[in-house]
């Protein structure tokens, strides 16, 4: 299905002559689709790439629309159901030696800041791998089903991206073989509760 990008968080001007304003003026509370939802991850692996994906075991997510600041997004990971592209690097991914997923089994992630950014949004806050907590910065872009009217946000996409270091975790192992950066492009499907 193909999508059509909002102009970021913050309300576009169509939207404003075809909505009342007084519509849009407080926060909305969205639930995840984790069905639609993947969360998706990769590293250099010598001269290949390895891709994975993550489960999504809980998202609570705030978008406010009139204030994009007030926007809050809060998501916990299932390390434990992280799945590589390659079986074996599946299985090293989960030991002790990179996620440690047995005494670490959820990725979790916290927002501290929202702010609009051209067409999309910078949400910068802290993530937690392997009990360690750092801050980040993600990209964050909306969008709606292509064919819907401006303005209509009750089913909503989007698409978070940056990277994280998995060194600054302590995931240091198979350095030798593995890149340090992991780059993550997560699609989340929400929708609006009533």
């Amino acid at each position: 299905m193909q999508r059509r990008p909002l102009c970021g968080l913050v309300l576009a001007l169509a939207a404003c002559l075809v909505a009342p304003v007084a519509a849009w003026a407080k926060p909305f509370h969205y639930r995840l689709d984790p069905e639609r939802s993947v969360v998706g991850f990769e590293t250099d692996f010598g001269q290949s790439v390895i891709r994975g994906r993550m489960p999504v075991d809980a998202a609570d997510l705030t978008l406010d629309f009139d204030a994009v600041t007030a926007s809050q997004v809060s998501v916990t990971l299932n390390a434990d159901g992280a799945r590589a592209n390659f079986p074996f690097a599946t299985q090293a991914m989960r030991g002790e030696a990179v996620l440690a997923t047995r005494q670490f089994p959820e990725i979790r992630f916290q927002s501290t800041a929202v702010r609009a950014d051209g067409p999309g949004a910078l949400v910068t806050g802290e993530i937690t791998i392997r009990g360690v907590t750092r801050p980040v910065t993600l990209e964050a872009r909306l969008f709606r089903d292509e064919g819907t009217q401006p303005g209509e946000r009750d089913n909503l996409a989007i698409r978070l991206t940056g990277a994280v270091s998995r060194a600054a975790f302590g995931a240091t192992g198979f350095a030798d073989m593995v890149g340090d950066e992991v780059r993550l492009n997560i699609l989340a499907h929400i929708k609006r509760d009533n």
